[in-house]
C-alpha cells in the first residue's frame, strides 16, 4: 500500500493483514484500486483494518437523494455496489483485496462469509445478529450494525464491510442508510460489549480469515 502508509503485518495463511490506524479515505480508495490494477496471479490477498475520518460514501448506483440533507462532512462518489453510507472514527473498516477466481469464490458466497464473521463475532459476545436477504449487512433487532460494498475487476475483489463499535451515530441521521429510509443504525458499544476497536478488530480479522481459509464458513 503506498497512499496510506503500512502501520503493521502479518501473514494468515494466504492472507496479509495490515493494521493501518486512521486513514484518509481517499488515499485509501486509490491505494486499492492501485493494488488491484498492480497485482498478479503470485500477488498475495490482503486484509486491511483501519479507520476513517468523517466521511459519506456513494455507490455506483447511489441515489444522490439519499443524503436528505448537506452536512460539513465530505461526500465521495466510489467505485463500489450500494448506495450511500457513512465512515467515522470508531467504526472497524476492513478492506478485503482478493483473487477470488484463484479462491474459487462467486462473490454472493463471499458476501454471505463476510456477513457470517460478523455474525460470529457478536455471538462471542452473546449478540444475536442476523443477515437479510437481499439488504446485505448484518442487523441486530431492526438496526444495522455492519454494512458491506465490494468492486469486482478481472476476478479480483476489493473494499469490503464496516462494523459500527464506539462512534458518534449522529452523521447516519442525515443520510437513508445504504438507501433505506429510516433504517435505524447500531454498534457494538450499545449492545452492551465493553472491547473497543483494537480487540474487535484482531477479532473480526480472525473470524474473516476463518471464513476466507476455509476452516469455519459457518
Amino acid at each position: 500500500m503506498s497512499a496510506a502508509k503500512k502501520t503493521s503485518g502479518e501473514d494468515s495463511a494466504s492472507l496479509l493483514i495490515e493494521h493501518l490506524g486512521q486513514v484518509e479515505y481517499l488515499p485509501t480508495w486509490r491505494a486499492m484500486q492501485d493494488f488491484t490494477a498492480r497485482r498478479g496471479p503470485e500477488t498475495p490477498d490482503e486484509l486491511w483494518l483501519l479507520e476513517h475520518p468523517p466521511v459519506y460514501t456513494l455507490g455506483l448506483a447511489g441515489k444522490p437523494e439519499h443524503l436528505l440533507h448537506a452536512t460539513a462532512i465530505p461526500v465521495v462518489n466510489i467505485d463500489r455496489g450500494g448506495q450511500i453510507t457513512y465512515h467515522g472514527p470508531g467504526q472497524i473498516v476492513a478492506y478485503l483485496l482478493l483473487d477470488l477466481k484463484r479462491r474459487n469464490l462467486g462473490v454472493k458466497e463471499l458476501v454471505r462469509r463476510m456477513e457470517q464473521a460478523v455474525i460470529d463475532l457478536l455471538a462471542g459476545y452473546h449478540v444475536v445478529a442476523e443477515r437479510r436477504d437481499k439488504a446485505p449487512g448484518v442487523y441486530v433487532g431492526n438496526a444495522k450494525i455492519a454494512a458491506l460494498g465490494l468492486r469486482i475487476k478481472n476476478g479480483c475483489c476489493y473494499h469490503g464491510l464496516c462494523l459500527n463499535v464506539d462512534m458518534d451515530l449522529t452523521p447516519f441521521a442525515a443520510i437513508n442508510p445504504c438507501g433505506y429510509t429510516g433504517l435505524a443504525v447500531t454498534q457494538t458499544r450499545a449492545q452492551g460489549i465493553a472491547d473497543g476497536v483494537e480487540i474487535l478488530s484482531e477479532k473480526l480479522a480472525q473470524q474473516l480469515v476463518a471464513k476466507l481459509e476455509g476452516t469455519n464458513h459457518g
